[in-house]
């Protein structure tokens, strides 16, 4: 857990306003001129900063840092929105860097939700109804529309706007400066404007120890896919025929099958 200078953990800062409700954890320090309302849940040994916003119904886990100047939990920016008592829920031990927004969701009872061991860079914004999985980067300016999904292990490269209902694949890598408008496969690298897919992932891929056979097979699933001839559906039926059945071979095909905007 990081913690800004000045901020010491298990001390609420006098000149922050920590509203009667709010349940804070054990060793949770909150840095000056912090808001905090009283629907709000901090997790153990989370680290907030200064100047910082946080509203809402909106549960933080155990072991977050978040920096300063961020805004969390409050109403989305949803024409639709008519103030339903919505959620924010955020998993353990996230990096929230400066200026990070993450807005509510837009009708009752419904979440937008964090996992846990994400990194969020300075300016992030994430809209309404999105769901972020667990060890995601995204890097300075990432700019997540409403109802987007950003599946475990996927990294976003900076200055990058994703179109509404947009989904993202497990251990998916997008260039900076990209505009993603359609789905990204998991486990292939993305880039440029507009976007178009290079191939699989291969460092990320063998930074987390996935065996040789398993790139290849994915690697050859990139190439009926986007080197070949066929159409997409025929494209699956190829990949399901020729490769084997691995678990990635699974996973890429189903997030094919279930794609609704489309792949890119």
């Amino acid at each position: 857990m990081r913690t800004e200078p000045g901020i010491i953990p298990g001390t609420i800062h006098p000149t922050a306003l920590v509203a009667p409700g709010a349940r804070i954890g054990k060793d949770v320090a909150v840095g000056p001129y912090t808001i905090i309302g009283p629907n709000v849940s901090i997790g153990d040994g989370t680290s907030i900063g200064a100047h910082n916003v946080i509203d809402g119904r909106t549960v933080i886990g155990a072991g977050c840092s978040i920096l300063h100047s961020t805004c969390i939990g409050v109403e989305p920016q949803d024409l639709k929105y008519r103030g339903a008592e919505s959620l924010v829920e955020i998993g353990d031990h996230n990096t929230i860097r400066e200026f990070v927004t993450i807005h509510r969701a837009t009708e009752e009872n419904e979440a937008t939700r964090i996992g846990s061991h994400n990194l969020l860079m300075a300016y992030v914004h994430i809209a309404h109804n999105c769901v972020v999985g667990n060890h995601t980067i995204l890097a300075n300016v990432v700019n997540l529309a409403g109802h987007v999904m950003v599946e475990d292990h996927a990294s976003i490269g900076g200055v990058t706007p994703v179109h509404q209902f947009v989904r993202i694949g497990g251990h998916a890598f997008i260039g900076g400066g990209s505009r993603v408008a359609q789905d990204v496969p998991p486990y292939f690298l993305a880039a440029g404007n507009p976007l178009r897919v290079a191939g699989i992932n291969q460092v990320g891929l063998e930074r987390r120890g996935f065996p040789v056979e398993t790139r290849a097979a994915l690697r050859k699933a990139y190439k009926i896919l986007y080197r070949s001839e066929k159409n997409t559906p025929q494209a699956v039926e190829a990949i399901r025929a020729e490769l084997p059945d691995l678990p990635e071979i699974r996973h890429l095909l189903r997030f094919i099958e279930t794609s609704e905007r489309g792949i890119t």
